[in-house]
């Protein structure tokens, strides 16, 4: 496949590397500095593009690439308001989006044993909280990946009602510590404590290997399809 990459950062660097392992062309790596040259690219240069850019913008980026008739497999966080208008507009298009918070396939399996713990400690007495740490580069807080475990617990728990960013605490909400260290790929612990013991269970990232590879992997997945989808889909028709 013709693969672009929007945004060249160091996930685009590590997908890139994956992507040509895998037997792929880089279409073009598109960054802050030459935008333009996405806006001129024919639609015919393009089979998939991989947008790992930023924040601010993500939505601009995903826009365009479906206006021009390119699959997008994103994986920007802290820009998701926008999400449901991508979603339109990917019907509208007959195109495909594909979104995830975190693209490794070991994460989307703590994914489901994080729900599946949600539903076991209903009742039982725990106080609730998430921690995550990444490196000091990191734009948003919490990580997607933190908000995506605390709406998989809120979709078990009928008590629990959003999230809340610590040390701003809100009722009945997951509070979720935010933590800045210097070059650490991502680390997800959901704890779960008591007076007379701790549960927990925690996910940590040893590179962005892992989730380059998940990204590459969810390209190939896309291409030729339409619709929008997301990493749950892509796992069960792997099954």
């Amino acid at each position: 496949m013709k693969i672009l990459l929007v945004g060249y950062g160091k996930m685009g660097k590590a997908i890139e590397q994956i992507a040509v392992e895998r037997g792929h062309t880089i279409a073009g790596k598109i960054d802050v500095n030459n935008r333009g040259e996405m806006e001129v690219l024919p639609s015919e240069a393009v089979d998939v593009a991989i947008e790992f850019s930023a924040p601010e913008a993500a939505y601009a980026n995903i826009k365009m690439c479906l206006e021009k008739g390119w699959p997008v497999v994103s994986g920007t966080t802290g820009w998701l308001e926008y999400k449901s208008e991508i979603e339109t507009l990917t019907a509208e298009k007959g195109g495909a989006f594909f979104y995830a918070s975190n693209y490794s396939i070991g994460v989307n399996l703590f994914f489901q044993l994080n729900k599946a713990l949600a539903r076991l400690m209903r009742g039982q007495g725990y106080d609730l909280s998430i921690t995550e740490i990444h490196h000091v580069h990191k734009l948003d807080a919490p990580s997607g990946t933190a908000i995506t475990l605390a709406e998989g617990i809120e979709s078990e728990r009928e008590d629990i009602n959003g999230w809340s960013l610590m040390p701003e605490m809100k009722e009945n909400s997951v509070p979720i510590t935010s933590k800045r260290e210097d070059e650490v790929p991502g680390t997800h612990v959901v704890n779960y404590d008591s007076e007379v013991d701790t549960i927990h269970i925690s996910h940590v990232a040893h590179s962005r290997k892992g989730f380059a590879l998940g990204a590459v992997i969810s390209a190939e997945w896309l291409h030729g399809k339409k619709g929008v989808f997301g990493m749950e889909d892509m796992l069960e028709k792997l099954k």
